[in-house]
């Protein structure tokens, strides 16, 4: 992509940004801190919109040290905590002894049961009493996001959806990492294009789909922990364009 279209890109998003703090807020913006999410919060910060987006985590309990790790760069970076929603004690505890710390890997049922308890609940919690929320997400990043939009009704909370890089490629994301010198998680460039929980998460070979390293021993099209997901289906959403049409 040239530089011109880059900027148009990110004119654009920007654009989106300030649409949601102006008519969606008060919205919550879910990262991840992989490259795309630092992408998003660096024009979050940037534009100062962070009193109508605000940014939280999910902290699982099981993530890199790496990821962790971001937090205190975002923190020395911008002057900005970014807050952290943590599964339940109780519920975690349970599981293991029902099944096993590592019972994700015997089955999709027991993988996606983990992903609720250390995604899904908090991301509940994260998200009530917000009007929107926005995510990191690609249309280019696996299959299941083959039909992103950048505007979506989620109706499983009962609220707008944003996904405002969904027209930008990996090299849209580094591009713009590069030229605003923005922090990101070392484990790019260790092989992870895709980064999630440790035990679920591995380095990719090259010409793997980006998100092969996430729940790798799984078939390609199960490959969503649940956030995007309702009742075990991907949420085809209906576009804002679409309501509009």
């Amino acid at each position: 992509m040239s530089n011109q279209a880059l900027q148009d890109l990110i004119a654009k998003t920007q654009a989106t940004l300030e649409l949601i703090a102006a008519h969606y807020a008060p919205s919550v913006f879910a990262s991840s801190m992989a490259a795309e999410d630092m992408v998003l919060t660096d024009l979050i910060l940037r534009g100062k919109l962070q009193d109508k987006i605000s940014i939280f985590t999910l902290e699982t309990g099981r993530l890199h040290q790496e990821t962790l790790g971001m937090l205190d760069r975002i923190r020395e970076t911008y002057d900005y905590e970014v807050t952290p929603y943590r599964p339940q004690p109780q519920a975690v505890e349970q599981y293991v002894q029902a099944h096993g710390r590592n019972a994700f890997y015997d089955s999709v049922e027991l993988r996606k049961e983990c992903c609720h308890i250390r995604k899904l609940e908090p991301l509940n919690r994260a998200l009530k009493g917000n009007a929107s929320w926005v995510t990191g997400q690609r249309r280019a990043q696996s299959v299941t996001r083959a039909e992103l939009h950048v505007q979506e009704r989620d109706e499983a909370h009962d609220m707008q959806k944003f996904n405002p890089l969904a027209d930008w490629s990996e090299q849209d994301v580094w591009d713009y990492i590069r030229a605003n010198d923005v922090p990101y998680n070392p484990l790019h460039d260790q092989g992870f294009p895709s980064i999630g929980c440790e035990p679920c998460t591995r380095a990719i070979q090259p010409g793997e789909d980006v998100r092969a390293g996430r729940w790798w021993w799984e078939n390609p099209d199960s490959k969503e922990c649940g956030l995007h997901v309702v009742d075990g289906k991907l949420i085809r959403i209906k576009s804002h364009a679409a309501e509009s049409a």
